[in-house]
């Protein structure tokens, strides 16, 4: 089997206070943190036992995982597995990079976000520097807050060519056309994120090819559908893979809408949908343009759960 797993803790603490997350600067008990650590060396143990299967991993934390040891050494141990082919990581890059050094560079990769005004331009810009150094997979993004859109203009002019700037749209804005056109010069793909897209009835990967785990092992096909699968650990979610059509009016995240069949993104991020760097790095120009289909690849029957 080829899966892409979506994993998420019971994590939920940040050292950024952004006035947009609910889980800014949240504090978790020390119980809590050791249940997301025993919860993670859970999952990565069951992962690297997986050896007959090809797996991808991207963590999605609620708050920062970079700067806890466990989501470190989770990183570097399953980067090295031969059966892993890609393991990656949401950041917002406040922590060390040293602890890449131990990592594979071939398999590992970092989505990392740039908050202005929760870290100093240079800090983060130097993170980056760091990052190529080690010949680290990474793309950057910032969220298109129009207080936020000369900061990032100097980060696209700073960072290195071939990384990729995405910019997601701010939850609940919506842009005028000419706002969005000042946001899709620094990220040409930005109109896939300016609008939610449409998705019920619609298929979509997830379910299939790409499953959401969370700390006790419970499987639904992606972060944003309670329905549950069964369990990673017993091995019942098996039994319920299979095509699906999307339950929701509409998908407005990343990292829900880049499996819609109905989009063509599998072919923009080939290679690199994990940690969202485009095939084309450096320029983010999808083939064929932005022009998005209007009907499914393929019609799938609503399955249930």
């Amino acid at each position: 089997m080829d899966l892409t797993i979506l994993y998420r803790g019971p994590l939920a603490s940040c050292d950024y206070d952004c006035p947009y997350c609910p889980f800014a600067k949240r504090r978790d008990s020390r119980a809590q943190l050791t249940a997301d650590r025993e919860a993670l060396e859970r999952f990565t143990g069951w992962a690297a036992a997986q050896t007959a299967d090809r797996l991808s991993v991207l963590f999605t934390p609620w708050g920062e995982g970079l700067v806890r040891s466990w989501y470190r050494r989770a990183l570097t141990e399953l980067s090295r597995l031969p059966h892993i082919g890609r393991v990656a990581i949401q950041t917002n890059l406040s922590g060390r990079t040293e602890w890449l050094a131990d990592a594979d560079p071939e398999r590992i990769a970092l989505w990392c976000t740039y908050h202005p005004g929760q870290t100093p331009y240079d800090r983060f810009l130097g993170k980056c520097r760091e990052l190529s150094a080690k010949g680290i997979r990474y793309s950057v993004g910032v969220v298109g807050f129009d207080e936020h859109l000369d900061e990032a203009r100097r980060l696209r002019a700073e960072l290195p060519g071939e990384v990729y700037l995405w910019v997601n749209a701010a939850e609940g804005q919506t842009y005028t056309d000419e706002e969005a056109a000042r946001w899709t010069e620094l990220d040409p793909l930005f109109p896939y994120s300016r609008d939610p897209h449409r998705s019920a009835g619609l298929p979509c990967r997830t379910g299939e090819s790409v499953i959401s785990v969370n700390g006790d092992g419970t499987v639904r096909r992606c972060h944003f559908v309670e329905a549950e699968l069964g369990n990673l650990y017993d091995g019942s979610y098996r039994r319920a893979l299979g095509p699906r059509a999307c339950p929701l009016a509409e998908c407005d995240c990343h990292i829900g809408y880049v499996h819609l069949e109905s989009l063509p993104l599998y072919d923009v991020f080939a290679g690199g949908v994990l940690e969202r760097i485009p095939a084309a790095s450096g320029t983010g120009t999808p083939p064929g343009g932005f022009v998005v289909p209007n009907t499914p690849r393929r019609a799938l029957p609503l399955l249930e759960p």
